[in-house]
């Protein structure tokens, strides 16, 4: 039962890890007028595709750490649920927002774009969809080779 607690918190860690590095790196690329809706802190639509294929990767990626740490697919499974619970739980927040009237400047750091981004409902629901079909199809136990 640790491993497959260990596999779910490592594969998660993991996810977590590459979700930064390949947020961050896209907004480097990106900058913060394709990353957000003109004068707006509101995501823009290229971005909210790119997080929907960063989120399945870094799932995906994360499933294949948990069942090499579980080393079966309670691992993932475990993993899946705590991807799924935390996704809600960053969800709520969303639904609860208010609008937000304040103007985007030019400048905006990838810190303060991180705190003032808005996602739309839709893409924060999704994500922790994506990231359980990601995490599971990361996690499938490969056949082993037998001699």
């Amino acid at each position: 039962m640790g491993r497959v607690i260990g596999a779910a918190v490592v594969g998660y860690a993991v996810t977590f890890l590459v979700l930064f590095i390949l947020f961050t790196g896209a907004y480097v690329l990106l900058g913060p007028d394709r990353a957000f809706q003109p004068e707006s802190y509101d995501v823009s639509m290229l971005w909210n595709t790119l997080g929907v294929v960063v989120s399945f990767v870094a799932a995906l990626i994360g499933g294949m750490v948990s069942v090499a740490i579980a080393r079966d697919s309670r691992g993932p499974k475990a993993l899946a649920v705590l991807v799924l619970m935390i996704g809600i739980l960053f969800a709520i927040p969303v639904m609860r927002q208010a609008p937000n009237s304040e103007p985007r400047t030019a400048a905006v750091g990838n810190m303060e774009a991180m705190g003032k981004a808005r996602q739309p409902l839709w893409a924060a629901l999704l994500n922790p969809v994506i990231g359980v079909v990601g995490v599971m199809i990361g996690g499938r136990r490969r056949p082993s080779a037998t001699a």
